[in-house]
């Protein structure tokens, strides 16, 4: 039987819902609404509806096959086999892109083998590609898909100013600076409420960060500057809605801002910077880098970002350049002081 996907967002109660038409589907769909962020809850929908197009099956009916079936259309040429991105070489979907859809399938169907009233009893999809010999030790395994592990692209300090110059509301200087001076990610900017902000102690107090963890970043003084002339001279007194940072005209005034409204906000001032590029994620890592550059510690950048692991902090050992070259020159002088004694014997 063949199942063709229907994507559909409506509001009933004052709670969005999220269908694929299909019951099984939409039970996991609301499963993953219950653990995951609206964002992370729709490209999970949509990485689904992607994948049951192209495979055109029950899932009961999935088989390994189908997924392969899936990677290799997914990793097919999109502009003809000559053109390829300029930042990995690839003529297909990024590797990231097509990673984030495995996983999404994947994680459906461990759902649905662990229901077991869905006919699914073991996931079609494999963890990866056995390597090691028989007898031998090792995990091993050849991944599915092989994500490049590439570093974050940062602002220099005079594309910073540019882009600061660009604003055109204290609202929206406030917004960048949390990104810049606090690394907060968009979600965390946006989701500041009134309560949240402690302009006496200099901290924000991040409510709903990744992963659903809370933690308390200081940020520097010029952030609660921008904030203060926002606050005292743009939000409007009546907003209806807690959160700090609200639509400033329109018939939206005054209603929380969105995810779309901070991105238009940041293009706008990129364009007119004259930058080829600026995203809030971009703002982040540079936060971090400049605060590994300036001898913050590890461990201290990791509770600032809310990593889950130190692991995704290490890469800013590499962004930050100075302190590498620094420590580079400093072991080089060690070993030369150790071996200049034996040479000159």
């Amino acid at each position: 039987m063949e199942f063709v996907p229907c994507l559909t967002r409506s509001v009933e109660g004052g709670i969005e819902i999220i269908t694929l038409g299909h019951p099984l589907l939409d039970d996991y769909l609301a499963f993953v609404a219950a653990r995951a962020r609206a964002d992370t809850w729709l490209a999970v929908a949509y990485d689904l509806k992607v994948f049951f197009e192209a495979v055109g099956k029950e899932p009961a009916a999935v088989r390994r096959a189908d997924v392969f079936a899936f990677l290799a259309a997914q990793r097919a040429p999109r502009r003809g086999e000559t053109v390829v991105r300029l930042d990995d070489g690839e003529a297909g979907l990024a590797a990231r892109t097509i990673a984030r859809r495995l996983s999404s399938v994947a994680g459906l169907f461990a759902y649905l083998a662990a229901r077991e009233d869905s006919g699914v009893h073991a996931s079609p999809v494999p963890r990866g590609l056995a390597s090691r010999r028989p007898g031998r030790r090792g995990r091993g395994g050849v991944p599915l898909v092989r994500t490049p592990r590439t570093l974050p692209r940062i602002l220099a300090p005079a594309e910073v100013d540019a882009l600061l110059a660009a604003l055109r509301t204290h609202r929206d200087r406030a917004m960048v600076l949390a990104m810049l001076l606090g690394g907060l990610r968009r979600c965390e900017v946006l989701g500041l409420g009134l309560a949240d902000v402690s302009a006496g102690e200099r901290r924000l107090f991040i409510a709903e960060g990744k992963g659903g963890r809370q933690r308390i970043v200081p940020v520097s003084p010029r952030f609660f500057a921008a904030l203060g002339d926002y606050l005292d001279g743009e939000r409007p007194a009546g907003a209806a809605t807690g959160k700090v940072f609200v639509v400033l005209k329109g018939p939206r005034r005054g209603q929380p801002l969105t995810a779309a409204g901070l991105d238009e906000i940041l293009d706008g001032a990129r364009a007119r910077a004259g930058l080829a590029r600026a995203t809030c994620h971009m703002l982040r890592h540079t936060c971090f880098t400049r605060l590994r550059e300036a001898g913050m510690a590890l461990e201290a950048i990791q509770a600032q970002a809310g990593h889950a692991s130190i692991e995704s902090t290490r890469i800013y050992l590499h962004l930050a350049n100075g302190w590498l070259a620094g420590e580079h020159l400093r072991a080089a002088e060690a070993i030369d002081a150790q071996a200049g004694p034996a040479v000159t014997r």
